[in-house]
Order: structure tokens, then sequence, then C-alpha cells
């Protein structure tokens, strides 16, 4: 099978109004004191709008076998600003927020809680719409909120180097104890403020919401089509999740190409949700029908490791049973679990745990499986900040060696995020803000 290579965005862009159609109820823009949307409405296609999506580019790379099973990359970290799938939902986020300026005059600033990874690829959006001379810098702006846990992972731009920027579009740094806190000290900023903004010509937009991602994903099924199509042989798609807002999209692309009759449903792969032990709450669920941790196995000390065999799908040895294997994947209790469940319980899949001692273990495989993909992995495994692809391909692994992919043969690996420390700069201390709550958001965000 050859190499394939796409633009998700503009290759596709003539079936987004149908994707959103699919993945959203009202497309008109939310213009109220307690909470603003730009619609749903995109922009002309154009020069300037073509060098904004240039790197919405994403490949179909075959990695060979393992055990029978055709491996696939789904690489999505092609923008090297990021190196994660965010930059689809982000470009397209942004997008949209262009088109409510030009329509209606008014400046939009983006406002988003994140682990860090939504935020890097947001403030690149951002700029890049700034330089592609899609909007002013005083129209178009981004507030990003992140925990404390994740900093390592925050970039350097010219949003945090080049003074006026900076002021325009604030980080914010929460140092608290729950790093997830951030969605609701954001959210609460959200309720609070928004109208105070609007009444001062400024758009608030919290878009932390799923139909803002779900939308960009779709493409995913679409590339699918185009570069390897879903045949007879039963595939399984792998993604490592924290609220699967990726295999959700996918799966609501897959769902307007089987509208429209370019497919059929009978050929609707399954779902791999691979997760880490601090928050496998999307297997718990799946596997439970709740998400208490009681329903982990219990691991037992044994030579400085911990270990289990008494179920399959969590990690048979790890260093410690509550670890963080990456603080990227901080999501407790997601709303998205019941939909992704239905879509396992109909179409198939399945759900695995995965520990850094496992993934330590396979990290020499995986170097040579990714090796001239455009995916590879440093020789020293600590020079990783991004474990998304490492997780998933040892998700996948594992799942194959302990019978739990017997049925696909064909197996889909979404690479939705894969960085080093050597592949950017990590933004400077004088642009973080430290904030504790809401009231300290308002002090940098409404002056």
């Amino acid at each position: 099978m050859p190499n394939h290579a796409a633009n998700l965005l503009l290759d596709f862009y003539d079936r987004l109004p149908t994707s959103i159609a699919a993945c959203v109820d009202g497309t008109e823009p939310v213009r109220g004191d307690t909470g603003f949307s730009p619609g749903f409405l995109l922009p002309e296609p154009d020069a300037k709008l073509e060098k904004f999506f240039s790197v919405a580019t994403a490949r179909w790379q075959p990695l060979g076998s393992y055990s029978g099973h055709r491996l696939n990359l789904l690489d999505l970290t092609c923008n090297p600003a990021t190196g994660t799938t965010k930059t689809f939902p982000s470009l397209l986020i942004v997008a949209r927020a262009v088109e409510y300026i030009r329509r209606y005059g008014e400046a939009v600033t983006i406002f988003s809680p994140t682990s860090a990874n939504k935020g890097v690829a947001l403030r690149d959006a951002v700029l890049r719409a700034i330089d592609a001379g899609l909007a002013e810098p005083e129209q178009l702006r981004t507030v990003i909120l992140a925990p404390r846990s994740c900093q390592a992972k925050l970039r350097s731009s010219r949003l945090s180097t080049d003074p006026a920027l900076r002021a325009l579009n604030p980080l914010l740094v929460y140092g608290g104890a729950e790093p997830e806190q951030v969605k609701a000290i954001g959210r609460a900023f959200s309720e609070k403020y928004a109208g105070d903004l609007r009444a001062r010509g400024e758009n608030l937009w919290f878009s932390l919401e799923l139909g803002n991602y779900l939308v960009a994903d779709t493409a995913r099924a679409f590339f699918e089509q185009q570069a390897a199509p879903a045949g007879a042989a039963p595939r399984l798609h792998a993604h490592a999740v924290s609220s699967a807002f990726g295999l959700l999209g996918y799966h609501r692309g897959r769902a307007v190409l089987e509208g429209s009759g370019a497919v059929s449903q009978d050929s609707r792969p399954a779902s791999l949700l691979v997760q880490h032990l601090g928050t496998p709450d999307m297997v718990l669920n799946l596997r439970n029908g709740d998400f208490d941790r009681a329903g982990l196995p219990a691991y037992e000390r044994d030579g400085g490791l911990y270990r289990q065999s008494a179920d399959p799908r969590f990690p048979q040895v790890t260093y410690d049973p509550d670890e963080v294997l990456d603080p990227t994947f901080y999501t407790h209790r997601p709303a998205t679990s019941p939909e992704m469940n239905g879509l396992i319980e109909r179409f198939g899949g399945d759900g695995i745990v995965v520990s850094l001692a496992e993934c330590v273990a396979r990290y020499a495989e995986l170097r040579e499986l990714l090796a001239g993909s455009g995916c590879e992995l440093p020789a020293d495994f600590r020079q990783l900040r991004e474990w998304s692809l490492v997780m998933a391909m040892t998700g996948v692994l594992n799942a194959i060696d302990r019978g739990l992919a017997d049925p696909w043969d064909d197996v889909v690996v979404h690479g939705s995020g894969c960085y080093t420390a050597a592949d950017y700069r990590p933004l400077e201390p004088e642009a973080m803000h430290e904030v504790s709550g809401v009231e300290d958001v308002a002090a940098v965000v409404c002056g």
C-alpha cells in the first residue's frame, strides 16, 4: 500500500458544511451577554486562507505487520509548531472567528482551558491568522489557562516574545492540586465576566465544547476513504484518549460518508481506546459501566515493580499503579464515555490501559516500526515530551499479544501527538501569569 498525504482542511473544504450539520444543531452566531459563539460559517477560500491552512497536513503510512495484523499510521503530527492533532480543530476554530470578525466587525477573544496541547495549537492558529493577514492582532486574541503540571509542554512563539502580542494573548498557569480544575475555573470565569466584556465590545468565546472539535476530525474519515478505504478485511482504529474527541469526530465523518452512499456501514471500523493509569476512566466505564477506580485490578509488589495478571486490559507491570504517564491525559469522568461506549457496542472495539514500564519495554521495537515514517522516535525516550503515539502503539501491540485484537486484520493507529524536547523552545517565565481562581483570571483578562 503506497504512502498518501493530504491537507485535511483544504482538500475536504467542500465537505465541511455537511460535517458541521452532522456535528452541531445550530450554526448561527450566539451573541448574548451570557455566552458567545461565532457560529459555523467559514471563510471563502483564497490565497490568505490557503496559507493559513497549509499546515493542516496528514499522512497515511503503512508500518508493516505484527503477528499477522497489518499496521498503518494515520500521522496527524505534521505541523512542527504543535506536533499534535489539535492543529486541525484549532485552525477551524480560528477560521470561524475570522469569518465572524469580517461579517460583524467585532473583535473575538478565544478562551480555552487546556492540559497543554489544545492551548499550544490555538496560540499557533491565532498567530498564523495574524501572519496570513486574516485579522489584526487587536481583532483576534486568545487566552489560555493551563495547569502547572503541563508547563513543560507550553511553547515559546511570537505570541510570547513580542511584548504587544504577549499582552494581547495571555497564558495563565494554575498551580492547584487538581490539574483538571482549569476547566471549572475557565467556565466559571466565562459565565461571570462574558457580559462585562461584551459591554466593552469584546466577545469572549469559551471554545472548549465538543462540537468545536468534532468537525475537523471528520476529515480523518474522508482521508481514510481516499488513501486506504476500509474493505472486506475487518479494521480497528486505535487512539490514545482522554475524552476521545478525535475518535468521535472520525465516527461522525464515517456517518457522513455512509449517509452519502460513499461507503457501507458494514465496513465501519472498530475502535480501541488507549489510556494510562492516571486517568483510565473511559476504559473503566466501557468495561464496568462506571468510573470507579475500584474496577482496576489489584497490583502486587514484586521486585520493585507492581504486577497483575487478572485483567489483560490493564498493565501487567507498572512502576506505580497511580502513575501519570503523560499529564496531557487529565480528564476524569468524561461526558463523552456514553457515546463512545455506544459506538464500540455497535461497531466493535475495546479498551486497554498502558503503563510507562510497558512503553519503555516496547520502545526499541516501536522505534524500529516507526523508522522512516516521519514520526521517528528519539534514541533516548527521556527526550519525549508527548507520549500519545507511544501509548497508542504500545496499546496496539499489547492488545494483539493478549488476544484483544483477534477479530481485526487491519489496525490503524491515530498518531495524535509526538514531540521531543528538541522540537521547541519552552515558554518564557515572563509570559506566564500565575492564577489560583476566577478573580485572578479576571485581573489578567479584564484589566
